[in-house]
């Protein structure tokens, strides 16, 4: 029996949006409006008015979680299997499907394999050792991201112009031809050749285009903010003959140009597909009108949105909260104070603290290990655990105390020094044998020549650099932080991940400045190695009730009652990097991130800065991020920090004309002020 309760279930802008049939429609889905209901509802109306059969439907996804829940949605609503939903999945998915019916059309046949990211490293890594390209000293990572950039953007190895000045590239385009090359001997595809051959056949092949554009009576494409360049002209190629095209996204929440997504695939929809009807879905059913009041104010500060407003039917609520602290410390403190104000009503899976750089949460996770708040950290992996963090600490260890064997083991190869498997299984095997550490037993095999000349070299320099931190230590009293500084320089740590130009390296390196910040807080190395012991040991029995912490970027489509935004302030938040390489460009994608963390609240919010924070071992003035002067007066409440002076500095505009265009806010006005005195 047909379902027709999903109609009434629509507000008026969502059964608009789902009436409409005719011809190229945007729907500007503003936060928690309910965009899936209407793709669903969308779908299931066309079944049901017989406007297409299933396999006419082509309904585009990011995720697999996505598509699949599409297709729960659907069948839901028909109280039947959505069966014949045959091109409903993700852009690979489709594209893959597409491709084993033409591969031949790109020198593949069409048992192709798909090979995943691990078997693009191994195969850039083989490519690199035959044309002599030193990996230490560029990532295979970081060549596989230049390449994706490129599939992304459209270009196969001979479509590639590089600029004068890119003399980086030059090599990488070379390795590109040969990786490129050796995936059709090898009969394989990555990810985003599978979207680039597509695109090639269509552009080669009218009549391929064709008939799959008449086919595609309904093209539906979820979260259209995060499409790439090639994504939008393959998309541009099936809706040629119908122009049924459906794009469901918001503007606002475009927060992944480090992944390839243009923002203006959106902006210029209208332009791309002429006779476009927008259609905005503005009424909000997760937030308070506070909290969607102060997130509408501030992302109106951006010059290149589509545009809405949002707001609900539901109560104002409390008025989000702006918390100054003196510092970071204090600030972890006082979140942690809130969430225990507020634990009996809500529960701590609904509680987030939403960062905009993942060493941010070190202070909070030492907080909540103090005082027994139990915490997740999502997409991601603890401080304490993280890879670079237990390699410090594992340095630390085996100077400390030479006979922990499981840090020298950790620390033998890293960074590389040609040691292998088969000289650790020889220092083992000696170590058993004369019953002593592995350090001492691999002075034993260097002293009587049982070291191959090539390891010998790099094993030697290790020992040497253990008794002179040691030394280091013991007898010239070094501090346990410039230890670990001189560790990392003099080993070599540093410049291995400065070397490995990629994001993971440089959140790598965050994370290490922000190691040297917690030893800081410690009176010597012993003291710090038995809290980093307890911080690692004392989550172990805690329930599946957990705080959540993660990136605001991992936040993206999820919700909580209560979310914490920490840390606005200049250079963090906006994020320093993100100004300087895409200037006011990068500054709107900052401001879109703002709005997506605000957003994921549903009953309350919280703001919060600190005047100081301790950064790479010393103590800096911080300065109020200039996002916190575009939020509505009347839609925040202040805590007790915030003097009179600051108030007023709150009240100015931070649009400030500097001789070179620069804008300033209030909070840097104040540090140049303090500094002048």
């Amino acid at each position: 029996m047909l379902n027709l309760d999903y109609i009434n279930e629509l507000n008026e802008k969502q059964k608009e949006a789902v009436f409409y049939l005719d011809g190229p429609l945007l729907i500007v889905a503003g936060a928690g409006s309910g965009k899936t209901k209407v793709l669903t509802s969308r779908i299931a109306h066309i079944i049901n008015n017989n406007k297409a059969f299933p396999n006419q439907i082509m309904a585009v996804t990011f995720t697999n979680k996505a598509a699949s829940e599409m297709k729960d949605r659907v069948s839901k609503i028909l109280k039947k299997k959505a069966i014949g939903l045959s091109w409903l999945g993700t852009f690979h998915s489709i594209c893959a499907k597409l491709l084993r019916k033409h591969a031949q059309a790109v020198g593949l046949n069409y048992n192709f394999t798909i090979i995943d990211q691990d078997d693009q490293i191994r195969l850039i890594k083989n490519i690199c050792k035959s044309e002599n390209v030193d990996t230490k000293k560029i990532s295979p990572k970081f060549i596989l991201s230049t390449i994706d950039k490129w599939k992304n953007n459209g270009w196969y190895p001979d479509d590639v112009i590089l600029k004068k000045k890119d003399v980086l590239e030059k090599g990488f385009l070379n390795i590109y031809k040969i990786y490129q090359n050796k995936l059709i001997d090898l009969n394989t595809c990555d990810f985003s050749d599978l979207i680039l051959h597509c695109v090639k056949i269509f552009e080669k092949n009218d009549d391929i285009v064709e008939m799959y554009s008449k086919n595609f009576k309904f093209i539906l494409v979820d979260e259209y903010q995060d499409t790439n360049s090639i994504q939008s002209k393959w998309l541009n190629y099936l809706a040629k003959f119908n122009k049924n095209i459906c794009c469901v996204g918001d503007d606002d929440q475009s927060i992944y140009s480090w992944r390839g997504a243009e923002i203006k695939n959106f902006l210029e929809f209208d332009k791309i597909y002429e006779n476009t009807k927008i259609i905005r879905l503005e009424k909000n059913y997760r937030s308070t009108q506070n909290i969607l009041s102060v997130a509408s104010k501030l992302i109106s500060h951006n010059e290149n949105r589509v545009g809405k407003n949002l707001y609900t039917n539901g109560e104002e609520g409390e008025l989000v909260s702006l918390n100054c602290y003196r510092n970071g410390k204090d600030e972890a403190v006082g979140v942690g104070d809130q969430i225990e104000d507020v634990k009996e009503k809500v529960s701590y899976n609904n509680i987030a603290i939403l960062v905009r750089a993942i060493f941010q949460t070190r202070e909070f996770e030492e907080r909540f290990l103090k005082i027994g708040i139990p915490y997740r950290i999502i997409g991601g992996t603890k401080f304490y655990e993280r890879a670079e963090i237990k390699d410090c600490v594992a340095y630390l260890r085996i100077i400390y105390q030479k006979k922990d064997d499981l840090s020298f083991e950790r620390i033998l190869n890293v960074p590389k020094r040609s040691i292998g498997d088969t000289t650790l299984k020889l220092i083992n095997e000696t170590a058993k044998k004369n019953i002593t550490n592995l350090e001492d037993a691999s002075r034993f095999l260097l002293e009587n020549n049982k070291i191959k000349p090539k390891t010998k070299i790099g094993l030697s320099n290790l020992l040497n650099l253990l008794l002179k931190w040691r030394n280091d230590l013991n007898i010239k009293k070094i501090n346990h932080v410039k230890l670990l500084q001189l560790i990392l320089d003099e080993s070599g740590y540093s410049q291995m991940l400065k070397n490995k130009k990629d994001l993971e390296n440089e959140n790598r390196l965050e994370n290490i400045k922000e190691l040297l910040n917690a030893m800081k807080e410690f009176d010597n190395l012993e003291s710090f190695l038995d809290h980093v012991s307890l911080a690692t040991s004392l989550d172990q029995n805690w329930e599946n009730q957990k705080v959540n912490l993660m990136t605001i970027h991992a936040s993206k489509g999820l919700e909580f009652d209560v979310v914490f935004l920490p840390g606005w302030e200049e250079g963090l938040f906006p994020h320093q990097k993100s100004i300087e390489e895409k200037g006011e460009k990068g500054l709107e994608e900052e401001r879109r991130l703002a709005y997506v963390g605000i957003t994921r609240s549903k009953q309350i919010a919280n703001i919060s800065f600190s005047m100081n924070r301790f950064y790479q071992g010393d103590w800096i003035d911080s300065m109020s991020s200039r996002f916190i002067d575009e939020l509505p007066d009347k839609n925040i409440k202040k805590n007790n920090l915030f003097s009179e002076d600051e108030e007023q500095d709150f009240e100015f505009n931070q649009d400030i004309d500097f001789e070179n265009n620069e804008v300033r806010s209030p909070g840097w006005i104040r540090y140049q002020r303090k500094i002048k005195k």
